[in-house]
């Protein structure tokens, strides 16, 4: 089997409701579908997030398409070692391997779907096999006020979602009032909290000791990603437990993150690793240090949420509680499965590759929007 075209699409998927984070707010997924043809008639297909610019990411993946046309789809992981030497190396761009992460996920996926449907096994078993038949998820409510984040976090409970995490750094005030009125509204339900790097060592150490009256489970990512001295001075004296995000992209970061024992939890996704095979070997680093990983959500479609499910029914290490994005969308381009939550959890698909079948009136749809939202 060779790979005869790779196409690209550029597609936006608005939210239902405005995304509310310490760094800002979004009203959609902005997203490039990939698409691996092959002269066998099988095509797969993955993403790749298409910010902070779609033409910048699209233009690296048509350079990618160069070196992988021609070659057979299993050979996933040497093409993508090539493409990251040809583009981030031999040019003299110098390393980049987070920036290349979330270039050439989607490609990475599409390799890993065409790859499944070409055997007749999801990606899962091509990976090792599932360790388990399901995935759980967190309830993630969205809102701008506190009361909004309770009264959707309350509903998230009463649906069956076992863990509730809510976003804070936005300021000393609202944060506590944000933890105080969503513990109120969801009782006994485990808590996180991610401050999405806004906090210094010196904001963490006034805010831990009031938050964690509250119960919280675990903080993700108070400070700055650019520094893992911060992530461990904060570690060192914090009386809730800490996570790493931003911190950990790749499975060296794993590593340096493992090694200095800067984190309690990893949360790590497919579009921060680049892709299936590498998220896994992030997860067995983690692994080997005893430390869990949190499945990490980003600007998706139901696609990224089919990726995850195969590689992290491959891991020993999945936490209960993983990042699920799939319910901000007005509409998604996966017809099926059905990715609506059931008591907070999503079984592990058993169809070829990676488990889903692409509505292609909805890519459509989708594709207008984004020209609409970002023509000039």
């Amino acid at each position: 089997m060779k790979i005869t075209e790779i196409r690209t699409t550029p597609i936006f998927l608005p939210y239902k409701i405005r995304y509310h984070w310490a760094q800002g707010t979004i009203d959609g997924a902005e997203l490039i579908l990939v698409e691996v043809h092959t002269d066998e008639g099988i095509t797969g297909y993955g993403e790749s997030v298409g910010s902070p610019s779609a033409g910048a990411i699209e233009a690296h993946l048509a350079k990618a398409a160069g070196y992988c046309i021609g070659h057979d789809p299993f050979e996933n992981s040497g093409l993508m070692h090539l493409v990251y030497q040809a583009l981030f190396q031999a040019m003299g761009t110098c390393s980049s391997p987070r920036y290349a992460g979330q270039v050439l996920a989607g490609l990475e996926m599409a390799l890993w779907d065409v790859m499944g449907k070409a055997t007749g096994k999801p990606a899962h078993q091509l990976l090792g096999g599932a360790r388990r038949n399901h995935v759980q998820y967190f309830g993630f409510p969205q809102g701008d006020t506190a009361e909004e984040l309770a009264a959707g976090a309350k509903a998230l409970a009463d649906d069956g979602c076992e863990v509730i995490y809510v976003k804070v750094g936005r300021g000393d005030a609202l944060d506590l009032e944000i933890v105080a009125k969503v513990r109120e509204a969801i009782g006994n339900r485990r808590l996180r909290l991610d401050p999405n790097e806004h906090w210094d060592p010196l904001t963490a150490g006034r805010m831990i000791p009031q938050v964690a009256a509250y119960g919280i489970e675990f903080i993700e990512q108070p400070t700055s990603s650019e520094s893992i001295n911060a992530l461990l001075q904060v570690k060192g004296s914090s009386a809730v437990a800490i996570a790493a995000d931003q911190s950990a992209f790749t499975p060296s970061d794993v590593f340096e993150v493992c090694r200095r024992r800067a984190a309690d939890m990893i949360v790590l996704g497919l579009h921060e690793t680049g892709g299936l095979t590498r998220f896994c070997k992030a997860a067995h680093i983690a692994e080997a240090a005893g430390i869990n990983i949190c499945l990490h959500g980003l600007y998706e479609s139901g696609i990224t949420t089919c990726a995850s499910i195969q590689a992290a029914a491959a891991i020993a290490n999945l936490d209960d509680g993983n990042q699920y994005m799939n319910h901000f969308l007005v509409e998604d381009i996966v017809a099926a499965p059905d990715l609506a939550l059931n008591n907070g959890q999503l079984p592990v698909f058993t169809g070829p590759g990676l488990g889903f079948e692409l509505d292609e009136d909805a890519v459509a749809r989708a594709a207008e929007a984004h020209r609409k939202q970002f023509s000039a």
